[in-house]
C-alpha cells in the first residue's frame, strides 16, 4: 500500500496518519459517544499499524477547513484479497461524513488496490452503524456470538458485514 496515497471526495480528504496523529485517534476512541462502539489501542499498537505495510490508519479531514473529523483503521490481507475496515470514528455525526468516508475507502480498495472483499465487525447495539452498512449494500454474513470480552462489558457479539467487488461494482452502475 503507497501510504503517501490522499484519498478525496467532495467534502473529505482521507490520509494516512503518521506518528503526530496518534493522540488523537487515541482520544476519538476514548470519547464517551465512541468508546462503547470501538475497540481502544494503545499508542505502540496505532504506532504498529502506522509501520505496518498492509496496516492503513487514515485521519479523515474536512477538505473547506482541513479540520480532523475522525479515522479509520484498516488491514489488507494480500493473500486472499480482501480488505478489514476495522475500526472507523467519525467525531461530527449526523452529517454524512462516515458514510462518505466508507465510499472512498471501496473506491481506493476495490478499484485502485483491486481487493476482492471488504468486510468489517459491529457491535450488534450500533444501530447507527448497521444501518449505514446495510445502506450502502453491504450484506450481513452472520454474528460472532460472545466473540469479545472486556472486564467493562462482558462478552458480546459481534455482527459481521461484507462487500464483494462484484456487489460494489453493481451498485456504482
Amino acid at each position: 500500500m503507497d501510504k503517501t496515497t490522499v484519498l478525496e471526495s467532495s467534502r473529505l480528504r482521507i490520509r494516512f496518519a503518521g506518528p503526530e496523529d496518534i493522540a488523537y485517534v487515541l482520544a476519538l476512541e476514548h470519547h464517551p459517544a465512541n468508546r462503547d462502539f470501538v475497540w481502544q489501542g494503545t499508542a505502540e499498537q496505532h504506532q504498529q499499524a502506522i509501520d505496518q505495510p498492509d496496516y492503513a490508519l487514515m485521519i479523515v479531514e474536512r477538505t473547506s477547513d482541513e479540520q480532523a473529523i475522525g479515522y479509520c483503521l484498516c488491514w489488507l490481507n494480500r493473500t486472499f484479497h480482501w480488505l478489514e475496515l476495522r475500526r472507523l470514528v467519525i467525531s461530527q455525526k449526523g452529517q454524512g461524513y462516515g458514510q462518505e468516508t466508507i465510499l472512498c475507502l471501496f473506491e481506493y480498495f476495490f478499484d485502485t488496490l483491486g481487493v476482492n472483499k471488504i468486510w468489517l465487525d459491529v457491535y450488534p447495539h450500533n444501530q447507527v452503524g448497521i444501518h449505514l452498512y446495510e445502506k450502502l449494500g453491504m450484506h450481513r454474513d452472520g454474528r460472532l456470538r460472545q466473540n469479545y470480552y472486556s472486564d467493562e462489558t462482558g462478552y458480546l457479539d459481534q455482527v459481521v458485514y461484507s462487500i464483494l467487488r462484484t456487489e460494489y461494482a453493481a451498485q456504482k452502475r
